[in-house]
């Protein structure tokens, strides 16, 4: 359990303040780690406010962006300081999410029992990081195939590329775990299930995190690319396929948060602090479609997060 004190102080989008705990009710171990992350995030730098005023995760050229992430650093107590690069504040944007479900998904195991693993995948090894799990170990023969034959290359092109971020897995269990109550399993039956550890089975993969300090619309189609790629590439189970992000600007959130069939769901590292600055902006359309995309189930905060893999 993540017991950390630290900055940062929102209400859930939907759940009036007059409801929130007051001072006298111990704080949740999700409300503390949601704390723990968003402190992460500013000790590492990932979130700081320039000398400019211009937070790391705003778009210096929009004004909105720039409101819109100002508004939230402040909220969550950034310092100012000089911003980190693009491609290293993301680097580290993902070590802290990675970091941040090791410290939450593990507290729901009377929910989901298993011997479960999270790993923040480092480097772009491609099929190689999504091949050792049971849905997908089929890859690594079809990388060899199109290795030896490049027309494959030609045909397929990056139909089965797959560079996951962070991954969720649950290793394959002993017939003595699964025979433990009653006896359920013996050689006679089950012998090309997944679950059982006896099968030879690998583990399954639970989940896929896509995780983006900030993205640009045109950028989106990557992220949709790569779950449409596990999902037609999968013998087996779908796993979660799930974004987290920084992003401020509703329009461009809208690009990944919109639609439905191939992401689960976006996670904002901030979404009550985001919904309040976007009220004191009084943006219109904006407004409507932030509320559109949470309404509509396909925006939810970094603290909805574990609850909706415990499922």
């Amino acid at each position: 359990m993540v017991t950390t004190a630290c900055r940062g102080d929102a209400a859930s989008p939907n759940r009036p303040e007059s409801s929130m705990p007051d001072a006298a009710t111990p704080i949740s171990s999700i409300a503390q780690s949601r704390k723990s992350f968003h402190a992460d995030l500013i000790k590492r730098g990932i979130l700081r406010i320039g000398e400019d005023k211009v937070p790391s995760n705003a778009d210096k050229d929009s004004k909105k962006s720039v409101a819109l992430a100002l508004g939230v650093a402040t909220r969550l107590e950034a310092e100012v300081g000089t911003r980190l690069k693009g491609q290293t504040a993301g680097s580290l944007f993902e070590v802290a999410c990675s970091e941040f479900l090791k410290a939450t998904f593990p507290l729901f195991e009377h929910l989901r029992p298993g011997p479960w693993e999270i790993e923040q995948i480092k480097g772009r090894t491609s099929v190689r990081a999504i091949a050792k799990y049971d849905q997908y170990s089929h890859l690594l023969d079809l990388e060899k195939a199109v290795d030896a034959n490049k027309q494959l290359q030609t045909i397929l092109g990056n139909a089965y590329d797959i560079s996951p971020d962070v991954v969720i897995s649950r290793n394959p269990f002993s017939d003595e775990q699964i025979n433990e109550s009653v006896v359920l399993v013996d050689d006679t039956v089950s012998g090309l299930s997944s679950l059982r550890s006896s099968n030879h089975a690998l583990p399954t993969l639970h989940a896929v995190v896509s995780c983006k300090w900030t993205f640009r619309s045109d950028r989106a189609q990557n992220a949709r690319s790569e779950a449409l790629n596990l999902i037609r590439n999968r013998k087996g189970r779908l796993p979660h396929i799930v974004v987290v992000t920084g992003e401020p600007l509703p329009s461009r959130l809208s690009s990944l948060a919109l639609g439905t069939g191939d992401i689960d769901c976006v996670y904002h590292f901030a979404l009550p602090e985001l919904i309040s600055s976007m009220a004191e902006m009084a943006v219109g359309d904006e407004q409507d479609l932030l509320q559109t995309m949470v309404n509509g189930k396909r925006l939810r905060d970094i603290a909805d997060l574990p609850l909706d893999l415990a499922v």
